[in-house]
């Protein structure tokens, strides 16, 4: 493939991902930005060129879905498919093979087989723990032995390791590492070893490691080799991958660290942020033209993002919408779940009625118990729905159960006189619940979560049931359950997708609704913190960039909305999510709601308008964002010339110094002296002390010294 062949219709940036020489190159690629097209087209170059051949270079990504598209790609190109073409495999696919050819010369004779479900092994291994065995509690002890193997943690390790992660494990941390110790040790035989996915990944690099004869061969064999979704790579995967380099840096990564939404399982985006200081000549590309979405959705999505805290905001990528206007996103607030999920349905219904096809219309949630409300909502409307990455409400395991457990209590003849009827209903429901997972306060470990949201959501369908009809009976409760179960079939053609923000990774529709978006729901609970316990900041980073990639997954229509609370005619306690904190228009209806708390504090007004002020950014400027700016333009490039001086001289980020907000801020109200200074949010005494003087004096246009002192 020429040159000029590989490169064409690409973009600048693209281009010189393509066209850069062989060795390390580290393509930062944002959302919608056409990263998988780049790196096959650098793939086919490199080939054609003559760099290296087809069957030397290995590209490794996550999904079985992700490697077919790039398999599918490399075959229209030209060198895509088995033998001596390119091979792109996951991560396991690749070790599996890989293993299958060493393990003769590594170990000998001994047989081995895959274990391809560790579900009874580990149910096992839990019940020698003296754990209980339902499936939600060995899901989660399943979940912690591969967060702990990907981190390449030994069952020793594992309760310090916990501790240092600030992880909440789903019990005791030294009851979850003999289990991981028990799970290990059934895995050997009389017959031979079982290895899971992770071991195919550890005895593939520790082949490479000790074994000279086996890495030359490989080496050899695999000259080039291309990782896609970098930020999401653990340390056990890059163990392998720096086992199958060796010394040798012919190796391209993409990744984007703003939707490293994996790190409960161990993923990390530091090896793609730290890839320029391992590899100090390495070629560095960053993809930041959107031709996914319009200008609008890229706008929101650069500001979700520009709010991000930590080392990833000093990374992230600012994205350009390439495609032409469309529609500005909306924001709604509803007094309850089913208003809102009834509004959600009629505007999907007038977006169906405008020739949307429904297969290309998303709703996106935070956790899969929220589906409930918009089954029903699209049910009642007559549109067509599929649950991605998870059954329907009713066809969940711990759902059946739940009616299951109802309908033997309905069947009980020892029940007392009006015990199942009217306000004692939700009580007895409850107590039947309670022993399938029901709990006063939200559990620990993420399938203990999911089992109560499902019972939480069971309870809360009561309520809302009871509120229409005061009488009603758990017989009539459970015919209703039926009623509901029976009406929610999907039909098979293809309709409105449902789905959590995690199976919508990789995703895109023309429309995106997300939906529930709630402090508590996004950002979760367990990463908030109360009173006993402080916010993860990590955590909440990590939630802040699922609504990024929420965001991202639409092209032209967007909504974001939230409801006060879950039941109808229930109080409204629910708050929107601290995400959507200066997101909002002024124009919009949504916008005029008061934030998070009553106070009795007034609220700061607009100098223009006079106008309460709504939102983080127009509280910083002074004045609504749609009334006019009296900015000094050359007081705020003066005031950006010494945040970029001081920022150096301190060896910190320049927004560590003031934000660009803050300094906007300052060329507009242009205060004289410390009590208007510190009146500007974001400047605190602290800050007074330290930049005061300066920042006053170029208000009067003085200069300021070029040597400063800490």
């Amino acid at each position: 493939m020429r040159a000029d062949v590989a490169v064409d219709g690409l973009d600048p940036q693209q281009t010189a991902a393509v066209l850069a020489p062989r060795g390390p190159v580290c393509v930062l690629a944002g959302a919608g930005t056409g990263k998988t097209r780049t790196i096959t087209r650098r793939i086919a170059h490199l080939v054609a060129d003559g760099h290296v051949a087809a069957g030397q270079v290995l590209a490794v990504t996550f999904t079985a879905r992700a490697a077919g598209e790039m398999r599918s790609r490399l075959r229209v190109l030209g060198v895509g498919g088995s033998g001596s073409q390119v091979q792109a495999r996951t991560f396991h696919a690749a070790a599996l093979r890989q293993l299958r050819y060493f393990w003769p010369q590594v170990v000998g004779e001994t047989p081995w087989q895959l274990l391809d479900r560790k579900f009874a092994v580990v149910s096992q291994a839990a019940h020698r723990a003296g754990f209980a065995t339902d499936t939600d509690t060995v899901r989660d002890l399943l979940s912690e032995i591969e967060w702990a193997k990907g981190s390449l943690i030994a069952p020793e390790d594992y309760p310090a390791a916990v501790a240092r992660a600030r992880r909440e494990p789903p019990a005791d941390a030294a009851r979850v590492a003999a289990v991981y110790s028990g799970y290990e040790a059934l895995k050997i035989r009389d017959e031979g070893m079982y290895l899971d996915f992770d071991d195919l990944l550890l005895h593939t690099a520790a082949a490479l490691e000790d074994n000279s004869t086996v890495a030359d061969e490989f080496r050899d064999r695999y000259r080039c080799f291309v990782v896609d979704e970098y930020q999401d790579v653990t340390p056990l995967q890059q163990r392998v991958l720096d086992a199958w380099l060796g010394d040798r840096d012919d190796l391209t990564v993409v990744g984007d660290a703003n939707q490293t939404i994996y790190s409960f399982t161990g993923a990390t985006p530091k090896y793609l942020l730290d890839f320029s200081r391992r590899f100090p000549d390495a070629t560095v590309v960053r993809l930041e033209r959107d031709y996914r979405s319009t200008p609008q959705v890229v706008n929101l999505a650069n500001r979700v993002i520009g709010e991000a805290r930590g080392r990833i905001a000093g990374t992230r990528l600012q994205l350009i919408g390439q495609r032409s206007a469309g529609p500005e996103p909306t924001f709604a607030e509803y007094d309850d779940e089913p208003a809102e999920a009834q509004a959600t349905a009629k505007a999907i219904a007038k977006l169906l009625r405008q020739g949307v096809t429904a297969s290309e219309i998303a709703v996106l949630y935070r956790i899969n118990a929220q589906s409930e409300a918009y089954e029903q909502a699209f049910t009642e409307a007559g549109i067509p729905y599929q649950v991605r990455g998870g059954e329907g409400f009713f066809n969940r395991t711990e759902v059946r159960q739940a009616v299951n457990a109802l309908r033997q209590v309905a069947g009980r003849e020892d029940l007392p006189d009006d015990a199942d009827r009217g306000t004692n209903l939700v009580t007895l429901v409850r107590a039947a619940l309670v022993p399938l997972g029901l709990t006063d306060t939200e559990p620990a470990g993420t399938q203990a979560r999911e089992r109560w949201a499902s019972m939480t959501a069971l309870v809360a369908l009561t309520e809302e049931l009871l509120e229409h009809e005061p009488d009603l009976t758990l017989a009539a409760l459970l015919r209703d359950l039926a009623a509901r179960a029976e009406a929610r079939q999907p039909p098979t053609v293809q309709g409105v997708t449902l789905a959590s923000l995690h199976a919508a990774k990789g995703l895109e529709w023309d429309a995106v609704f997300l939906v529930g978006l709630t402090d508590g729901t996004l950002p979760i609970t367990h990463v908030t913190g109360d009173k006993d316990t402080p916010p993860d900041e990590a955590g909440i980073e990590e939630e802040r960039r699922l609504l990024y990639v929420g965001v991202t997954r639409a092209r032209v229509h967007l909504q974001l909305s939230w409801a006060l609370s879950r039941t109808e005619g229930g109080r409204r306690s629910r708050r929107r999510s601290r995400f959507l904190h200066g997101l909002i228009p002024d124009s919009s209806p949504a916008s005029k709601i008061v934030e998070p708390a009553p106070s009795k504090k007034k609220r700061p007004q607009c100098r223009v308008c006079g106008k309460p002020l709504m939102g983080s950014t127009s509280t910083m400027l002074g004045r609504c964002e749609s009334c006019p700016s009296n900015l000094d333009e050359g007081l705020l490039v003066a005031l950006k010339e010494w945040r970029r001086d001081r920022s150096k001289e301190m060896k910190v980020p320049a927004y560590v110094v003031f934000s660009d907000n803050t300094l906007v801020a300052i060329a507009e109200q242009q205060p004289r002296d410390d009590r208007s200074l510190v009146a500007i949010p974001g400047i605190g005494a602290k800050k007074l002390e330290q930049y005061g003087a300066d920042v006053l004096a170029l208000v009067r246009g003085e200069r300021i010294a070029d040597t400063l002192e800490l």
